[in-house]
């Protein structure tokens, strides 16, 4: 079964979706990633002896607040009064690095997967950003959508989650 790009008009135009005859619902979306990097440079971050300070606090706040600042950086994107969003790192020394998850909620008429996974994507680069000096060598991998509650279409749950 195909499905229409609703961002683009019949004549190819870029246009922001008309929502208001959405009924608003609760929605819930969830995103995670992973930022790869050696134990050394695991132990740094867990330890907070990074020069430039907590990183996993300003992760977790640069998150929160690239996924409230959404609509200004994807074109098209709706802006949203978000009631929640959850940014949790955790270390998993198998990888090395660090687990990054994001959870955004509203009650409206839009979904909030974009949220969520700005809110990884951003938290991510933080971490990067902030002890790269260590490490260039770093990876940002596997950014996905984890799951979405709510809405017309219903729930998704990626496989494996």
């Amino acid at each position: 079964m195909a499905k229409t790009l609703t961002h683009i008009g019949s004549r190819g135009e870029a246009r922001m979706v008309d929502v208001s005859a959405k009924a608003a619902t609760e929605r819930v979306a969830t995103a995670e990633g992973r930022v790869m990097m050696s134990a050394k440079t695991l132990r740094l971050v867990l330890q907070g002896d990074a020069k430039k300070g907590d990183v996993l606090g300003a992760a977790r706040l640069a998150g929160i607040m690239a996924a409230k600042r959404t609509h200004e950086l994807i074109p098209l994107c709706h802006p949203l009064a978000l009631t929640k969003v959850e940014v949790d790192i955790a270390p998993d020394r198998r990888l090395p690095g660090l687990i990054v998850r994001a959870t955004c909620k509203l009650k409206g008429q839009t979904g909030v997967e974009m949220e969520a996974l700005t809110a990884v994507s951003v938290a991510c680069l933080t971490i990067y950003d902030m002890v790269k000096a260590v490490e260039r060598a770093m990876r940002i991998e596997g950014i996905h959508l984890v799951e979405k509650r709510g809405g017309k279409s219903g729930t998704y749950r990626a496989k494996g989650a």
